[in-house]
């Protein structure tokens, strides 16, 4: 889709998409039952949540809800991650629960996404045994994805704080659209 020129101040266009535009063009060409959703697998979750780096971490406080974009690595049944303090981590602090979404999106009807409900835990460097050693672990798999993590060299020094999400709950849902072949009427 394309968007005019500037439009005149208080109003605002856009054009009609252009029949040349390889998204309308594959909007044209699908019937009516051409998209089709269905249900992710458990082996299809897992291999997302491996091959993906980057989600969005929902949660919520009263009667106000926010997302925001985290790295993150999973491994059995845990999703690792660090941020920075802040208004994310006084929130979680009163309220654990939390949802976290990951999409994969190559257009409007090829998608697959993910959400899982768990359990927020922050993650501490000293404490007991079982603490320091979930503490070297995501550290250890926080360098994984950010080289360097935790130490002199990290580019976002300022997101020290290591947590682990429970997965409770996880679902995904597919979208996909049949184009028809050089054949088909």
């Amino acid at each position: 889709m394309t968007v005019s020129k500037a439009p005149r101040a208080g109003t605002t266009t856009t054009e009609t998409p252009t029949l040349d535009d390889p998204g309308v063009e594959r909007m044209l060409a699908a019937k009516t039952g051409n998209v089709t959703f269905r249900d992710l697998s458990r082996e299809e979750i897992e291999a997302m949540l491996l091959r993906n780096r980057v989600g969005r971490l929902a949660f919520s406080i009263h009667d106000r809800v926010d997302i925001q974009p985290i790295h993150y690595i999973y491994e059995r049944g845990w999703l690792y991650g660090r941020t920075s303090e802040g208004e994310k981590i006084s929130t979680l602090k009163h309220n654990q629960w939390v949802a976290f979404e990951v999409d994969e999106i190559t257009d409007l009807f090829d998608l697959r996404s993910l959400v899982i409900h768990g359990s927020f835990w922050i993650l501490h460097p000293a404490g007991s045994p079982r603490a320091e050693e979930l503490w070297k672990k995501a550290t250890e798999l926080m360098s994984r994805i950010v080289p360097g993590a935790l130490t002199e060299h990290d580019p976002v020094g300022f997101r020290h704080t290591l947590f682990r999400i429970a997965v409770s709950d996880v679902r995904g849902r597919a979208a996909s659209m049949k184009l028809p072949g050089p054949n088909d009427p």
